[in-house]
């Protein structure tokens, strides 16, 4: 099947498809997690109908890479539906191979234009990369890839430290890809670090 390069930010079958405005993308992700803040989500884009539509092929407008914490759900914090979002997840919110990879896809194949890293509140991964210790081979591993990235170590706090994360993780992210740095450069692109709150459920940009 060939990706779908159209973007579009309606559920409406014969809409308008076109490639949304960066900022139109960003407001579209804040005015959805207003609406799971204040508990008036509308679910939409979930029915069968939708279904049927994506058997097509996919046009999500916003990559978000979010931690693998089974309380962040970015599909409902941002109350979308099906098809809205390419969400990679993986502990840490981190850019390793895999990550950066199946982000270039979208960049590349699709033409989503704006990626949010999105850390998130209480982060169980940046709170073992802080204690240091041995891990095992696995998570050290994955741990490396955020303790490289804090300014200060161990004096960190944990929100601190997920912040400087996020941030930390949006450059690799540019530095590491060519293919994303250069849609960044020509103003395709938007890299959008974040984090989410477990306590109010809002996204505050960093």
């Amino acid at each position: 099947m060939e990706p779908v390069t159209l973007l579009a930010l309606n559920h409406c079958p014969g809409g308008d498809v076109s490639t949304p405005p960066i900022d139109a993308v960003l407001e579209r992700l804040n005015t959805g997690n207003a609406r799971f803040v204040a508990d008036k989500t509308m679910g939409e884009g979930r029915s069968g109908s939708r279904r049927a539509e994506l058997t097509q092929g996919q046009a999500p407008w916003a990559i978000i890479l979010s931690c693998a914490d089974s309380r962040v759900a970015p599909e409902l914090l941002f109350d979308t539906g099906l098809g809205d979002l390419f969400v990679v997840r993986v502990a840490g919110n981190v850019a390793n191979t895999s990550s950066i990879a199946s982000i270039e896809y979208a960049v590349a194949h699709i033409g989503t234009p704006v990626i949010v890293v999105l850390g998130h509140q209480s982060c169980g991964a940046v709170t073992a990369a802080l204690a240091g210790g041995d891990n095992g081979p696995n998570l050290n591993h994955l741990l490396a890839h955020i303790t490289e990235g804090l300014e200060g170590g161990q004096a960190l706090s944990v929100a601190s430290a997920v912040r400087a994360n996020a941030a930390h993780v949006a450059e690799e992210l540019r530095r590491r890809s060519e293919v994303i740095h250069a849609a960044v450069n020509a103003g395709k692109l938007r890299i959008a670090p974040a984090v989410y709150s477990l306590e109010d459920g809002s996204v505050s940009w960093v």
